[in-house]
């Protein structure tokens, strides 16, 4: 397999309201700061009643953009399935090695 992993991103779950983040209703969670921070650091605030994995909700992750997603996910262990968050977007999350990934495909 010849993947090439860009580095994208870091999502580090929080948990107290912020000024300026967003909400997605389809997966009950909201985020804030990836599109300003300079560092690329995206904040996850989870509802309780959010259905993604613990693992995703309570350990930081990092994400790459890959060109095919779903190359990149073949014989691994997917926990979130292929999805798309936002219009141009498709992301599917992995572990590895205890640790959330997510990959992210643009359209």
């Amino acid at each position: 397999m010849n993947i090439e992993f860009k580095y994208h991103h870091i999502g580090i779950p929080y948990k107290e309201p912020v000024p300026g983040e967003e909400y997605l209703i389809q997966y009950k969670f909201y985020h804030y700061g990836y599109e300003t921070n300079e560092f690329g650091i995206e904040w996850m605030r989870y509802e309780e009643d959010c259905q993604l994995p613990e693992l995703v909700k309570n350990v930081p992750h990092v994400a790459f953009e890959v060109k095919d997603i779903y190359e990149a996910i073949k014989g691994r262990k997917v926990i979130i399935e292929p999805n798309s968050p936002s219009e141009g977007v498709i992301v599917a999350f992995i572990e590895d090695n205890g640790a959330p990934v997510e990959l992210i495909q643009q359209k």
